[in-house]
């Protein structure tokens, strides 16, 4: 695909410019973090805006907004450390990896599921794709880890078709796209990648790239959202770090 020869000319550009400057790279990975946390919460229905997820982050409550928003925000922030120290102890794509990042998601807001899978069956409002049984849960997420940590795909691909079947099994009752964002930036960044971030303005056209893919098989538009993304990022980065 051109946009993997872009993405790869861009990263190889990027990883010349290591050591990178220290704090150009604190700054730009504060950034990153915010927007990756707004936007994924805002995905879901947060209402906190990008500068109150700023202040919810450095410990400030915001009023009128619900506690569940601020312990979205917090938990959120809290799962990307997470996902960061298991990519620099290099582990695998893992069950237990996927039940910690859920349990960070969810904690202090549904603690009775928080890192359990779901015991009943579900529906995807707005979508045409039915998930799974409740008791096919378990076999599934260890097949999909299994094929995941054996896969000779381009690592963005890898990334994206991992988000687009998590969510298609839905194993948890709540929680699963903030997870599922998380897991799909955990397999880009052990691959040298950088996060990417789903912006809530475009919220409609990735939820019918994720439908087209579960009820086509069809992963291109999903696929191409997200190396549009890694694109843009690597760019920004590129452009901040050379002034160029």
């Amino acid at each position: 695909m051109m946009k993997f020869n872009e993405l790869d000319t861009l990263k190889a550009q990027y990883d010349a410019l290591r050591p990178l400057p220290e704090h150009t790279v604190k700054s730009l990975h504060e950034k990153l973090v915010l927007d990756w946390t707004y936007n994924s919460n805002a995905i879901e229905g947060n209402t906190l805006t990008l500068k109150e997820t700023k202040v919810v982050l450095e410990g400030i409550t915001v009023g009128g907004k619900l506690m569940r928003e601020h312990f979205e925000a917090i938990n959120h922030k809290e799962a990307i450390d997470f996902v960061e120290d298991i990519v620099s102890q290099k582990d695998p794509l893992s069950e237990s990896l996927i039940k910690s990042i859920h349990h960070l998601v969810l904690k202090q807001i549904d603690d009775k599921n928080a890192g359990a899978y779901r015991k009943q069956n579900v529906l995807i409002s707005g979508a045409e794709h039915r998930p799974p049984e409740h008791f096919k849960v378990p076999d599934e997420i260890q097949q999909l880890v299994e094929s995941y940590n054996n896969s000779n795909l381009h690592p963005l691909e890898s990334a994206a078709r991992l988000h687009v079947d998590f969510v298609k099994i839905h194993p948890f009752i709540d929680g699963n796209g903030r997870t599922a964002r998380l897991l799909m930036n955990f397999e880009l960044m052990r691959n040298g990648l950088l996060p990417v971030v789903i912006q809530v303005k475009d919220r409609l056209a990735y939820y019918e790239a994720l439908d087209t893919a579960h009820t086509t098989n069809d992963y291109s538009l999903f696929i191409d959202m997200v190396a549009s993304e890694e694109v843009a990022t690597l760019k920004m980065c590129l452009e901040l770090i050379t002034g160029e």
